[in-house]
């Protein structure tokens, strides 16, 4: 798709509503209905340009190009990410951050998370079988915050286990939202935050013991690049920019899950726990239901891309949704099909479903890895160690909220453990 002689302009002064009323079509459907990779338009009052296609994402991911102080709305650092975390540094201080974070997501500690969770899910398969239906987002959501915490070595009381992964998920929750939805994400940060910074006091203290090693530990004694410790509450909502997306994953989980039931042929494939299987399944559901929507940077300095005028402090946005069902890379990218990543080689710009880019340098989510372990964990748990019947209930999911989650978060009945001789 190329770009017209000028770039397109959406019509009206802004087109905030048209955003949320369209989610994470709002890009793609203008993409299509102007045949071009590229548009200004206007959304929360000033001049914006959105973007699609793998060599829109290699320009998006330029350093020299984009920062990303000041692209997210506070509106979304005040709920998902914190105010002055880490998605809005850039240059050496965000290097020097982000080592810490590659540090705690490296292989060994994706595997330590992926055993916790396949242990956890398999505890709770007992208390499944004595409940006529499970709710399977708000069950995992709970797995997910133990093993975060467990792994994390942040003390987690039983008792505490359901309002902690309540609060993740609600943060999660208000990325799109306005309204009640972003009330309640805000009020699920701030308690998260007064949890979380009392545990770093405590740890500094000494009245709380930290193993070194941990994430806990990392973030209680972590120094900047300055050389000098994160105060409290900063330390704090790094550490939930650790727990917060593996509590997320519970969504990706909940996607498994209904493409299991969607596309039942593909589960056949899963029986052997081949880890290859398991991966292409994993990867596609990444890639085919919606997660992330869209990602924003601002302009560094003037330049000119696809005839486009990018000019300094611009806000851009990114088509992540749009670029993981772009036809130009994808074939038949409204089709459900795993084996689609058989051959697939490896490439930073066209599959972003957590971002694109080297994640050592640049803003991709550094958790990916984990994400991938879990979700793989979790499938062979679904496929290979548990039976369940799906009642009828509402599973669709709306395009339009973001983040989006299938109207029942999908229930399950009649859980039994599957049997060795199946």
């Amino acid at each position: 798709m190329t770009t017209k002689k000028h770039v397109p302009h959406d019509r009206g002064l802004d087109n905030t509503i048209d955003l949320l009323n369209e989610g994470y079509m709002f890009i793609k459907n203008r993409v299509e209905q102007y045949k071009s990779d590229i548009f200004e338009t206007h959304l929360l009052g000033q001049k914006v340009i959105c973007m699609t296609g793998e060599e829109a994402a290699k320009v998006f991911y330029d350093t020299e190009l984009f920062y990303r102080n000041g692209a997210t709305p506070k509106r979304v650092q005040k709920t998902l990410f914190g105010v002055g975390a880490i998605q809005s540094m850039d240059g050496e201080a965000h290097i020097h951050r982000k080592n810490l974070f590659m540090s705690l997501m490296a292989a060994s500690h994706q595997n330590q998370l992926a055993k916790l969770t396949m242990y956890r899910l398999q505890d709770s398969i007992k208390r499944w079988e004595n409940k006529e239906q499970i709710v399977l987002f708000d069950e995992v959501s709970k797995i997910l915050c133990r093993v975060a915490c467990q792994w994390a070595g942040v003390p987690l009381k039983e008792y505490e286990v359901k309002e902690r992964a309540e609060d993740f998920t609600l943060m999660v929750d208000a990325f799109g939202a306005v309204g009640p939805r972003h009330c309640k994400g805000r009020r699920a940060r701030t308690r998260a935050e007064e949890w979380i910074k009392g545990i770093i006091e405590d740890v500094r203290s000494g009245n709380i013991k930290a193993e070194e090693g941990s994430a806990l530990y990392a973030m209680a004694f972590y120094r900047d690049i300055d050389k000098n410790h994160l105060d409290s509450h900063m330390a704090g909502i790094e550490l939930i920019n650790v727990l917060r997306p593996i509590v997320a994953i519970s969504t990706f989980i909940v996607f498994e899950a209904l493409a299991l039931h969607e596309y039942p042929k593909s589960k056949d494939k899963l029986l052997s726990g081949d880890e290859n299987e398991l991966k292409m399944f994993v990867q596609e559901v990444r890639r085919y239901y919606p997660f992330t929507p869209l990602l924003g940077a601002r302009v560094k300095k003037d330049f000119v891309w696809n005839k486009c005028k990018f000019k300094e402090g611009m806000l851009v946005l990114l088509d992540v949704y749009g670029i993981n069902h772009d036809p130009r890379i994808w074939n038949n990218p409204d089709k459900f099909c795993p084996e689609r990543f058989k051959e697939r080689k490896e490439n930073l710009f066209d599959f972003i479903p957590q971002g694109g880019s080297n994640p050592e340098k640049g803003h991709k989510c550094p958790g990916e890895g984990i994400t991938i372990e879990i979700m793989k964990a979790s499938l062979d748990f679904l496929v290979n160690k548990i039976e369940y019947d799906v009642p009828n209930q509402n599973l669709s999911y709306s395009m339009k909220k973001m983040p989006t989650l299938p109207e029942s978060k999908f229930i399950m009945s009649n859980i039994r453990r599957k049997s060795q001789n199946n």
